[in-house]
């Protein structure tokens, strides 16, 4: 398990191919059934999301009351239900520090150029149920929205038998206004073109199954989504200095969230490399989820041996991951190196975990190599921005044949028109 390899141009070759051919792929099966639902709800409305729902969950959507989202909390845990508010503050004061503000300037003699900031009007949040119910994405997905001045956020999740109260518990925490108990393609579908008492979003985040996530692809366009994200990983950065206790750890804390997660080491030292290898499986046979863990690591687990820090870096950046850890001596010295990653721990003593849950920044991040172009969820995901232009008839003037210019040059001539009737003598007021 795990061969150490030392980093050549056809090893890097094949990990990014293994690790871009676990991004979601459209599945056929999937998207004609997803685009089917889509349609229907298009048309039928909430009748078409209640058929959905009781096909697929036993139950007709629901709204889960605020006397519910009260007892939930009361029944959370007690240790859990404060983590969760700390959590939360944290979540706020990180994203509040990013939230850009609404600006103007003057330029000539009095014109005025700004741009005006605002919350989009309505949000949704996708939550997974059953097993797959996460209270930290919950506070996530919405505080960012509500640092924003979001108006109101909807969350949806499955109907099940007894819904997750740690996860009720989040939603009122994280102030979200309403809850909906409606899962699948159909809730996506519902937020998408609205039906009965379920609102259209102007956005929806959040992650979910490949039904779901198939059915935020089409939708977008029709509203705004977060990402269609693919498996987690996490891209170690170590020198001889690193506790390979700690990065075994840490790749491990990634591999068990599915088997199709990649957990990458890219090390100076061959023999932190071996070390390394040994302490995963010993760690991993402790641990509950082994079975996931050691199919993940046989599958997409890779110890990389380099000759120095900047061909680190550079495999770093090809491989662009969703977590990077930086385990070095001067882990400062690395991070300038670094252009592509989602979120990146520096030092010993931030490990993923801390990202997931109490840092502050979202842990909804870009996979499969997206951290090219892509960044993390923020509070400036639920942002819109409008331009302002407000010029007086001096500043105008003085530019307005060159305007003209513009517009000849492109055959436009009613643009150009547009400009000439202020500046015609018997155009002008």
């Amino acid at each position: 398990m795990l061969e150490i390899k030392k980093v050549t141009k056809e090893t890097v070759a094949q990990v990014l191919e293994d690790m871009r051919s676990r991004a979601a792929n459209a599945n056929e099966k999937i998207d004609k059934i997803v685009a089917s639902v889509l349609a229907d709800v298009q048309v039928r409305g909430y009748e078409a999301v209640k058929e959905y729902s009781l096909r697929f969950d036993g139950t007709e959507p629901y709204e889960i009351t605020k006397e519910q989202l009260e007892k939930a909390a009361e029944e959370c845990p007690r240790d859990l239900y404060r983590a969760m508010e700390q959590a939360a503050k944290n979540i706020w004061d990180y994203q509040s520090r990013l939230l850009p503000k609404s600006s103007s300037w003057t330029i000539g003699t009095g014109s005025v150029l700004g741009q005006v900031v605002r919350g989009l009007t309505r949000v949704g949040i996708y939550v997974p149920g059953g097993s797959a119910a996460y209270p930290s994405s919950v506070l996530m997905n919405a505080i960012p929205a509500k640092v924003a001045g979001v108006e109101e956020i909807i969350m949806v999740t499955p109907p099940t038998a007894n819904l997750n109260n740690a996860v009720m518990a989040a939603a009122q925490i994280a102030g979200v206004d309403r809850v909906i108990a409606v899962g699948g393609s159909q809730a996506v579908a519902a937020l998408t073109y609205g039906a009965g008492f379920i609102p259209k979003v102007d956005k929806l985040v959040g992650p979910g199954n490949a039904f779901v996530a198939a059915a935020k692809r089409m939708a977008y366009g029709k509203l705004d989504i977060d990402m269609v994200a693919g498996p987690s990983e996490v891209l170690v950065i170590a020198d001889e200095t690193a506790n390979p206790e700690y990065v075994a750890a840490d790749m491990l804390s990634q591999a068990e969230h599915d088997a199709m997660a990649s957990s990458v080491l890219v090390t100076t030292s061959f023999d932190l490399a071996e070390k390394v290898r040994e302490a995963l499986i010993r760690q991993a046979n402790a641990l509950s989820r082994n079975e996931i863990i050691f199919k993940s690591l046989n599958d997409y687990g890779q110890l990389f041996v380099c000759e120095s820090m900047e061909e680190a870096a550079d495999l770093a950046n090809e491989i662009a991951p969703e977590h990077l850890e930086i385990m070095t001596a001067r882990p400062d010295a690395v991070l300038p190196m670094i252009k592509n990653a989602g979120a990146v721990f520096m030092g010993k003593n931030s490990p993923e975990p801390l990202g997931d849950y109490m840092a502050g920044p979202s842990h909804v991040l870009p996979t499969s190599g997206t951290a090219r172009f892509f960044s993390p969820l923020s509070v400036d995901s639920f942002l819109k921005k409008m331009s302002i232009i407000n010029y007086n008839e001096q500043d105008l003037s003085d530019i307005h044949e060159d305007i003209i210019r513009f517009a000849n040059a492109e055959y436009l001539t009613a643009h150009a028109n547009s400009i000439k009737v202020r500046f015609a003598d018997d155009g002008k007021e």
